[in-house]
C-alpha cells in the first residue's frame, strides 16, 4: 500500500452529523497515544501504511478512521487493545445519518413492503449494482462518498439474516430488470441475485409488467414498514431526509395503494420465471 498522501484509510464526515463528537474523541485519543510513543504524524502514518495528511485529518476529527487503521495503530503504538476498542465508538459514524436511522427502523420491522419504479430496491441490490447507481448521481458524488454509501447499503442487507425473519415484499417495475445499470455483466449478476433472494421463504418479489394498462403505482415509489407493536409507517423516496409518514390517514392510503399494486403485478412464482427469462435475454 502506498503511503504517499494515501487517503483511503477513512471516510469523510459531514460536519453536521450527530456522530461528530465520537469521531473527535477518537481522534484526540489517537493523537495522545501517538505523542506518548514519541512518533511524528509522518512517521506514524508510514508505520500504519497511510499518508501524513490523513493522520492529521483523523486526529482533528474530520475523517472517520477505518477499523483496520485502528487495529494497525493499536499494534504500532503498543496500546494493548485500547485503540482497537475504539472501533465501536466510530462504527455508527461510518454511515450517513439517514442510513443509520433507516437501518434502525429496518432492524425492528416485522413486515416491509416496497414498490420501485426506476431502480431495484436497496435491499435487493448487489454491491456492483449499488456502486454503479451511486457513481451516476448528479451532482457527482466523490469517490469517498460513493464508497461510504455503498458500504452502508450492503450493511443494511443483514436484515435477511435476522431471526425471527421479517416478511419482505418487493414489487419492481419491469424496466428495473432491463436497464443495464453498470453494464450487461453487472445486470446479469443482479438478476441472478434476485433469483437467489426470491427463493427465501420470507421474501416475495413481484414484477409489474410494462404493458399493463391499469396501474395504481403511477404516483411513484412506496415503502411501508410495520412493527411488532402494530404501528405502521410509510417512507417517501427522499434523498434529503429520512422522515417517516405515520399519520393513520396517510398510511391507510399507502397501504391501499400498495395492496392494489401487488394485486396488479405478476405473482411471486410468475415473477421469478419472468426474471429468469430476462436473465436469459441479457
Amino acid at each position: 500500500m502506498s503511503v504517499d498522501g494515501a487517503e483511503d484509510g477513512g471516510w469523510e464526515l459531514d460536519p453536521e452529523d450527530d456522530a461528530q463528537a465520537a469521531v473527535e474523541t477518537v481522534g484526540r485519543q489517537l493523537k495522545m497515544w501517538r505523542e506518548a510513543a514519541g512518533m511524528r504524524p509522518a512517521e506514524f502514518g508510514a508505520a500504519v501504511g497511510y499518508g501524513e495528511n490523513l493522520i492529521y485529518k483523523i486526529e482533528r476529527g474530520v475523517r472517520i478512521p477505518r477499523p483496520e487503521l485502528l487495529d494497525k495503530a493499536d499494534e504500532v503504538l503498543g496500546a494493548g487493545g485500547k485503540i482497537a476498542a475504539m472501533k465501536k465508538d466510530v462504527e455508527r459514524a461510518r454511515y450517513p445519518k439517514r442510513i443509520r436511522d433507516l437501518t434502525r427502523w429496518e432492524a425492528e420491522v416485522v413486515e416491509l413492503g416496497a414498490y420501485g419504479n426506476h431502480n431495484l430496491h436497496g435491499l435487493l441490490q448487489t454491491k456492483e449494482y449499488a456502486h454503479a447507481l451511486f457513481e451516476m448521481r448528479r451532482p457527482a458524488y466523490s469517490p469517498d462518498k460513493v464508497e461510504r454509501e455503498v458500504a452502508a447499503r450492503m450493511a443494511r442487507q443483514s436484515i435477511f439474516a435476522r431471526t425471527p425473519a421479517p416478511a419482505l415484499m418487493f414489487v419492481q417495475e419491469e424496466v428495473t430488470l432491463r436497464r443495464p445499470i453498470g453494464g450487461t455483466m453487472v445486470l446479469r449478476r443482479q438478476l441472478e441475485h434476485l433469483l437467489e433472494v426470491g427463493q427465501l421463504r420470507n421474501v416475495e418479489i413481484q414484477v409489474m409488467p410494462t404493458n399493463l394498462d391499469d396501474h395504481a403505482g403511477m404516483g411513484g415509489e412506496i415503502e411501508i414498514l410495520k412493527f411488532g407493536d402494530g404501528s405502521v409507517v410509510g417512507r417517501p423516496d427522499d434523498q434529503f431526509s429520512s422522515r417517516l409518514i405515520s399519520g393513520p390517514k396517510e398510511t391507510r392510503i399507502l397501504e391501499l395503494r400498495y395492496g392494489i399494486i401487488r394485486a396488479q403485478a405478476l405473482t411471486p412464482r410468475e415473477s421469478l420465471a419472468f426474471i429468469e427469462k430476462a436473465l436469459g435475454e441479457t
